[in-house]
């Protein structure tokens, strides 16, 4: 009866955020997104404070089993808004989640369509659980053997959180071996985010690092990498070198 009353629930957040958004911030987030998006057009803010109210009600008169079950069925659509809404209403809540909605999460990776989609679900929900639980980090090196390019990117990004604590630093070189050569730009991007937050937050470690790939790391890759480093550093690991892409 509950999952019926979470789909009743997602039901109702769907005719809202279809009467919500404006036709030219649709038109807006089509034209940036190219033919991958579909979207009522919310801007970000606006959305995040209508799931912050629909959380609080969610919560306080059926709980959070009820609150993961409409998430559930709204990460299951096509609509941009609709995952992204499912996302916030669960951000900030993943220290009361365990093992169960982790794979839960998990589970919302082959619905992904987007970069947007993606970095909100894996960036806000499964990056902190990660940090949370350090073993979780195994799912990442399977993820990053899958043929889903989500999949491989949500490796690297799943890592960051981490990163920002001085965290995984084997880890992340490790990912880094295997996803190095990749040829999507949306791995090669994520993998770039990685390591620049790596190298913003523990440049002690992550420079060295860097120089040695440099000869074999793709171009997007090490610029992304390197955006926050001091210029010396930054033009030492960018000069080029025979064999980079």
């Amino acid at each position: 009866m509950q999952r019926v009353d979470a789909r009743r629930a997602a039901a109702e957040i769907r005719r809202l955020l279809k009467d919500g958004g404006t036709a030219e911030h649709a038109a807006g987030v089509q034209w940036f997104f190219k033919d991958e998006i579909q979207s009522h057009g919310w801007y970000t803010a606006d959305l995040r404070r209508a799931a912050v109210k629909y959380r609080r009600a969610i919560l306080k008169e059926f709980g959070l089993p009820f609150l993961l079950r409409a998430a559930d069925e709204l990460f299951s659509g096509k609509n941009l808004e609709e995952k992204i809404f499912a996302v916030f209403l669960l951000e900030n809540l993943t220290g009361e989640l365990g093992e169960d909605e982790f794979r839960l999460f998990e589970s919302w990776l082959p619905r992904i369509s987007s970069w947007a989609d993606h970095d909100a679900l894996v960036h806000s929900l499964i990056s902190p659980m990660v940090v949370a639980e350090s073993s979780r980090t195994r799912n990442v090196f399977r993820w990053a053997k899958s043929r889903n390019r989500w999949k491989r990117r949500a490796a690297c990004v799943a890592l960051i959180r981490g990163a920002r604590q001085k965290m995984f630093f084997a880890e992340i070189k490790q990912l880094t071996a295997l996803l190095l050569a990749d040829e999507d730009d949306m791995v090669q991007k994520g993998l770039g985010w990685l390591l620049r937050e790596t190298a913003k937050f523990d440049a002690k470690r992550a420079v060295p690092y860097l120089m040695s790939i440099r000869g074999r790391g793709p171009r997007l890759v090490l610029r992304t990498a390197c955006e926050t480093l001091p210029a010396g550093a930054r033009k030492r690991i960018l000069a080029v070198r025979p064999g980079l892409k």
